[in-house]
């Protein structure tokens, strides 16, 4: 498990060098995320250009990724983001962490740029730049089936781009798979900026395991107990889609603005049982016994005969509601498609839905896109997905992101709402107090996934909250109270997951006795031999976590303004508005929590408890 190494791929050069992991970097930051940050912080600087040639991409397998573990097939890709111009981080699953692992790698650096269309092929311990000029202008899928037949062997996992990530859309995904996907902040437009095609990997070597009878023995335990879950059992059945209907029941979701005005009845046509006429079994990542991914089959139809992975819940938001479409078999092509073009389904919604209120507010018009964009018109996102995908006419405005606002009449501005620099969507989140909080203080700008506790809605009581939290959590989630201490503890619990390989949602998301510190710790022991008791761990995700702050306050985004919410969110009436003066107290309890200064600044004391470098 420690014995895998790092390759450092300069593109430019066409050299590979290998080196072994240092056992230290293990023991500080375990690897995956952790230890792509800890390269990151070395590698970029303020004024680099994330689409240049010395962008660092680095691939990152979790420590545990490919052994036993909960949900342990997961891998990070980092680099500066192209999105927002700072920190790059997307956490992907699937099955092409463990194969990286199994070729001898945990982590790749790749810099500079290749004067033509490249793939990596790596097969244990053996890394070789390919030419990918017959790869290039195919999709994904096509990209992944036209590599297991060129390499003879349909085992191998291939991480792509599509064409959105060649004509470096900045919120192009890699892809792996049918629809698993390194989203949202632009990885694929660093992949294709270097003119990477993709990665094909394919490995037999062994993962050595310290103790493996004890950890089979107590990985069947563990597993079978989370099996029993109630959050686990519907996920099973269902996959992420079920957090809409749960949203949309409990009245959680609130009023969010889409194109067509309220959601109300509407909503219940993206229900998740909805999707079950279409779905033909379930299908998992590497060491998973969840099943959480719809595998679907749609006969015919508006868009004929198609088959895919998916929908996750992103997909359901971002070409379903986002866009006030409520029609199930559109979200379903949107989505596939999505996937095959390389396009981040969540920041495409986002962009498509402020289009949609630009033209609502008759700040453009047809003149301008070329056709209608009213909420709901199946025909205008199609084309629109294309257009941002291929770059064409005001697809190649929207396919700029944040940046699209330089080439907008000033009036845009006030319907894009960012969060240090990310488009984050209109208000909708503020009705769970602590969705919207833990958006605006991300290490990854506007991200859910870094420390969303989505526990927060279950209502659970106080006594239940205090004992997994340490301290008083009101069990309201339209209350401010404790939501600091909730948002900063699911933070570092994230960041260990994704450090180890972990998925999050086997840990402490919507159910408060899935796994948690204790059995990561037993899992690092039985697994690595390494000895990592649970207050260790817990300091070692606070080291990765500052590691991250530092480096937005390197690229200038890591201070209290940079921390506020969009003005919008602060503003708009009802339920969802967040309370500028509590979200002014919870950045002082949140900053304590961390051990930073009341700007946001790690303290002397915490970067020397933390052996940091401020």
């Amino acid at each position: 498990m420690l014995t895998r190494k790092i390759a450092y791929i300069d593109l430019t050069r066409g050299t590979v060098q290998q080196e072994v992991i240092p056992l230290e970097w293990r023991e500080k930051y375990l690897g995956a995320r952790g230890i792509n940050m800890h390269l990151l912080s070395s590698l970029i600087h303020p004024g680099m250009d994330p689409l240049g040639p010395e962008n660092p991409l680095i691939f990152g397998v979790g420590l545990l990724t490919g052994a036993l573990g909960f949900g342990a097939g997961r891998f990070n890709l980092t680099a500066m983001s192209p999105a927002c111009g700072n920190i790059g981080d997307s956490n992907c699953g699937g099955h092409f962490g463990a194969e990286l692992k199994y070729a001898g790698f945990d982590h790749l650096v790749i810099t500079g740029k290749s004067a033509d269309p490249v793939y990596l092929e790596i097969t244990n311990d053996r890394i070789e730049i390919k030419a990918a000029g017959h790869l290039w202008g195919k999709d994904t899928w096509q990209t992944q089936l036209a590599l297991k037949e060129e390499l003879g062997d349909s085992r191998v996992q291939v991480a792509a781009i599509g064409v959105a990530g060649e004509n470096q859309v900045r919120f192009a995904n890699v892809v792996t798979g049918p629809k698993d996907t390194a989203g949202r902040t632009g990885m694929g437009a660093v992949m294709g900026a270097k003119n990477l095609k993709a990665l094909a990997v394919r490995g037999s070597k062994d993962v050595t395991l310290a103790h493996p009878r004890q950890l089979l023995a107590y990985f069947k335990t563990e597993y079978d107990r989370l099996m029993e879950r109630k959050w686990i059992k519907a996920l099973g059945r269902l996959g992420t889609p079920l957090l809409f209907s749960v949203a949309h029941q409990g009245g959680w979701r609130g009023n969010r603005p889409v194109p067509g005005g309220v959601v109300g009845e509407r909503g219940k046509h993206l229900y998740a049982e909805n999707l079950l006429p279409f779905s033909v079994g379930m299908a998992a990542c590497t060491t998973c016994a969840v099943h959480c991914r719809h595998r679907h089959l749609v006969p015919g139809g508006k868009f004929g005969k198609f088959s895919g992975e998916g929908p996750e819940y992103g997909a359901i938001m971002g070409v379903g509601l986002e866009l006030g479409n409520f029609d199930l078999e559109s979200v379903l092509y949107f989505s596939n498609r999505c996937n095959h073009l390389g396009l981040d389904v969540t920041q495409l919604g986002i962009m498509i839905n402020f289009a949609m209120r630009l033209y609502q507010d008759r700040i453009i018009d047809a003149g301008d896109t070329g056709q209608a964009l009213e909420g709901g018109d199946i025909g205008a996102i199609e084309k629109l997905i294309e257009d941002i995908a291929h770059r064409r006419g005001f697809g190649d405005i929207l396919a700029d992101g944040a940046y699209a606002l330089e080439n907008l009449t000033a009036k845009a501005a006030g319907h894009m709402h960012l969060i240090k620099n990310m488009p984050a969507g209109p208000p909708g989140w503020g009705a769970v107090k602590s969705f919207a909080m833990s958006m605006g203080v991300a290490s990854l700008p506007g991200h859910v996934h870094r420390s969303r506790p989505g526990i927060d809605v279950l209502r659970l009581p106080a006594d239940v909250l205090e004992n997994l939290y340490g301290g008083y959590v009101s069990p309201d989630f339209s209350s401010y109270e404790g939501k600091a201490r909730m948002i900063w503890w699911h933070e570092l619990l994230n960041t260990l997951c994704d450090s180890l390989g972990n998925c999050r949602f086997q840990t402490v998301f919507n159910s408060p006795h899935a796994p948690q510190y204790r059995e990561y710790s037993e899992l690092i022991r039985l697994s690595t031999g390494l000895e990592m008791p649970v207050e260790q761990l817990k300091e070692t995700a606070e080291r990765i976590y500052t590691t991250e702050r530092l480096l937005l306050i390197a690229l200038g985004v890591g201070s209290r303004k940079d921390d506020l919410l969009p003005a919008g969110w602060m503003t708009v009436e009802g339920p969802t508005r967040i309370d500028r003066d509590q979200y002014e107290k919870f950045l002082d309890q949140y900053y304590a929590l961390h051990g930073w200064d009341a700007q946001g600044r790690p303290t002397p004391q915490t970067l020397e408890r933390l052996g940091l470098k401020g």
